[in-house]
């Protein structure tokens, strides 16, 4: 009996090494775990390159009307090679010349292509806000699946001492004939499953983990304790109220708005740069001769009126009215997104309304199950209740548990989609809209 209980604590010992804090190298807090996604996010670095590109066109907006500036600098020889003198190399055959030549555009469209290059960064910050705020939700609900793994474990460590308890006055009792070799084969059979399940879940709990870990770009030989606890807190919020104060806010729906924007400013550029006039202006200076020193300077200014844009059926014509076809599309676009956002606003606002209640009867029935068990073990050491009896009070309290816990984060996980549908950090929308238990 004792070699037995000796190796039960043994194999507690070891299945719970990995999760005690202190069996931990290391302990990471959610904040910490965010912070070294974000720093470690293949996808956040790709973000920073076209951020930092966009940022860099804004930055020289003048580099739409910059002129062409080109250089130039030549040398010849011309002479005859089989008649006359043969090749000669002298003033009169050699030719050397340099030039500067300046070349300088205007047209109509400039003024809405400089406003998309401000449009296109615009886009990137919130592609990047938004990328950042997707994986710190991502993070959040993978650090507190694992908290609640975690727990599990430790209800399953409960679990195998009250089994082993169990087994271990069911041996006394067989001893004394106070029992069948039955029941305390069944109680055998009880203890080992509660020592299979808990190290089932405990090798799920360090695969997981250890796949957190290396999102996380943290050397996956380390030792981590998760700290943390699942504090939840009930959600009372007016859902047409979230959609009149933050549908407006969020990234898809800005996204689709700015979109509307570039292409309306594309409209007008293209339409603009087809059929306005454009003015182009040219100056050239060259010199050819420096004994004695020649130049030669030139200027040309040229006024250019387009014809064919405005007639119908012409492919510069059609080209305009495809971009006003797209800017229509990008409205419509922008309405089914708006429709499909507010769906799932009410859908995530009800389910939260709808889940408390779940929560709530899941911690009543779990008082229920921990009394039944109370006084069900209090009978069977009485003589009065038989060992399946006991054990099947452990097996509800044991699921009592686990539903409370899965139930729990669940809620959560809710609470997180919910910040995210409407743009809010999850942080904010507990305090703003939590309600006391």
């Amino acid at each position: 009996m004792h070699l037995r209980r000796f190796f039960a604590v043994f194999m507690l010992f070891l299945l719970f090494s990995p999760v005690l804090p202190y069996a931990s190298d290391s302990e990471l807090s959610l904040d910490e775990a965010v912070s070294l996604a974000m720093e470690n996010n293949l996808g956040l670095k790709k973000n920073q390159i076209d951020l930092a590109a966009s940022g860099y066109s804004e930055k020289f907006l003048l580099a739409e009307i910059f002129p062409t500036i080109n250089a130039t600098a030549s040398a010849g020889v011309s002479s005859a090679l089989f008649t006359g003198g043969g090749l000669e190399f002298n003033d009169s055959t050699i030719r050397n010349s340099v030039g500067l030549g300046i070349n300088f555009g205007l047209n109509a469209g400039i003024p809405y292509s400089i406003k998309n290059i401000k449009l296109a960064h615009q886009a990137n910050l919130l592609k990047d806000e938004d990328a950042r705020k997707q994986l710190s939700i991502l993070v959040t609900k993978k650090f507190y699946s694992l908290i609640a793994e975690k727990n599990n474990l430790i209800l399953l460590g409960e679990i195998l001492n009250l089994a082993q308890r169990q087994y271990d006055r069911n041996q006394i009792s067989f001893r004394n004939g106070l029992i069948r070799e039955l029941v305390l084969i069944q109680s055998s059979v009880a203890l080992e499953n509660a020592r299979y399940d808990l190290s089932a879940a405990s090798i799920s709990y360090s695969n997981n983990l250890a796949e957190f870990i290396d999102m996380l770009g943290i050397a996956s030989d380390e030792d981590i304790n998760l700290l943390g606890v699942i504090n939840i807190v009930k959600i009372d919020a007016d859902t047409e109220e979230l959609i009149k104060d933050y549908l407006p806010k969020r990234p898809d729906i800005v996204r689709g708005r700015q979109e509307i924007e570039r292409l309306l400013n594309a409209e007008k550029q293209l339409a603009l740069q087809t059929r306005a006039p454009s003015i182009n202006l040219s100056v050239d200076w060259s010199a050819s001769k420096f004994n004695p020193f020649t130049d030669n300077f030139s200027g040309t200014a040229r006024l250019t009126i387009p014809i064919d844009p405005f007639l119908p059926g012409t492919a510069r014509s059609q080209a305009i009215s495809r971009a006003g076809d797209s800017a229509l599309k990008a409205k419509l676009d922008l309405t089914m997104t708006e429709d499909a956002a507010k769906t799932q606003i009410r859908s995530l606002a009800s389910l939260l309304r709808n889940s408390w209640s779940s929560i709530e009867i899941a911690r009543l029935s779990l008082d229920v199950a921990n009394r039944s068990y109370q006084m069900t073990d209090q009978g069977f050491r009485n003589g009065t209740v038989e060992s399946l009896v006991l054990e099947d009070a452990r097996n509800n309290m044991a699921n009592a548990q686990q539903r409370l816990l899965q139930t729990e984060l669940s809620y959560f996980n809710m609470i997180l989609d919910l910040s995210a549908a409407i743009n809010m950090d999850w942080k904010d929308l507990i305090q703003t809209y939590g309600a006391s238990r």
